[in-house]
């Protein structure tokens, strides 16, 4: 089976025209099958009021879907939080006899630039992303797997469920994983991927697992189940941020933001912060009250919520 998994900004009532509606909190799913090929369509259903929408939303995708019908300091964050989070495959689509010049000087040195442009017509759309998502079926992926919680719930008859998409890659029925960052071990007693049950899934897929030897009060989203002893829970990071060009000032210490990485979107306080004269490329500490969990090299999305327009300051590559 090959799923793509695609981020919709864009009105609801095309949305709806992608797949089936699902699971629906601050981000709502739409679920698709044709054959052995599967859509999974997320959207930011709490955005604007809530940038960690947008931000869930992205996080989880493979490919972007933007619809463009006003020139707006909205879209001007959304195309900030795409090239953030480096989602460099996409569409976009026009409204309001809105042209492609006129976008042009707003995403230019963006991923968004790499975006095709088609046409408001939702059936030609859902075609595009079913033969994308057909090409690009890949052998599955093997080694430890690791899959950040975003939904998790107890289920009459069977017990605790969790979904997510599988991040690295691979997870097998009946393996054993760890439940970052609370050290717990659970089992995976089934799997499975738009209604049907299987024995494996890889990187992209997304999945509902049942689990052994943990119970859903024990859970929270943003946990991590993994099997790669790689795998880092930490109360403080540092690395070198990449700030955006828009962003008016350096970072100061004990400012406090929010970082984003998986389903995690934890607040956290600037300790320390040295540049040699470029603040754009400031060496940064962050002390969180909550463990963040990573890969060594992972990237993490910096946010300032305190600001009424400017809310993404940039990105940390954590060593």
């Amino acid at each position: 089976m090959s799923n793509l998994n695609i981020t919709f900004l864009g009105p609801e009532d095309l949305a709806k025209e992608l797949g089936k509606k699902g699971t629906s909190t601050d981000i709502t799913f739409y679920n698709m099958k044709k054959g052995d090929v599967t859509l999974t369509v997320i959207e930011p259903s709490r955005y604007p009021e809530k940038l960690s929408s947008l931000f869930y939303s992205v996080s989880l995708a493979d490919l972007a879907i933007l619809v463009i019908d006003s020139l707006s300091a909205k879209l001007g964050e959304i195309i900030l939080m795409l090239n953030a989070a480096g989602i460099s495959e996409g569409a976009f689509i026009l409204r309001n006899y809105i042209d492609k010049g006129q976008i042009a000087p707003l995403i230019k040195g963006t991923v968004l630039e790499q975006y095709t442009e088609l046409p408001d017509d939702p059936v030609m759309l859902r075609e595009w992303l079913l033969k994308l998502a057909e090409k690009r079926k890949v052998a599955q992926t093997t080694g430890n797997g690791t899959v950040p919680i975003d939904h998790h719930f107890n289920v009459k008859g069977i017990g605790t469920v969790i979904l997510g998409s599988v991040k690295e890659g691979s997870i097998k029925r009946h393996d054993q994983l760890i439940v970052h960052p609370i050290g717990k071990q659970a089992q995976v007693r089934s799997i499975q991927m738009h209604d049907d049950d299987s024995e494996e899934a890889s990187v992209g897929d997304r999945v509902g697992l049942a689990l052994k030897g943990i119970e859903a009060d024990d859970l929270d989203r943003g946990f991590v189940l993994s099997s790669d002893p790689r795998i880092i829970s930490s109360l403080k990071i540092s690395g070198t941020a990449d700030i955006i060009p828009y962003w008016p000032q350096p970072l100061k210490e004990q400012m406090v933001l929010y970082a984003g990485h998986w389903m995690q979107f934890l607040p956290c306080r600037v300790t320390s912060v040295s540049d040699n004269g470029d603040f754009r490329k400031s060496a940064i500490t962050l002390e969180f009250e909550r463990e963040l969990i990573y890969l060594p090299g992972s990237v993490i999305i910096l946010h300032y919520l305190e600001s009424e327009k400017l809310r993404i300051v940039g990105t940390i590559r954590v060593a």
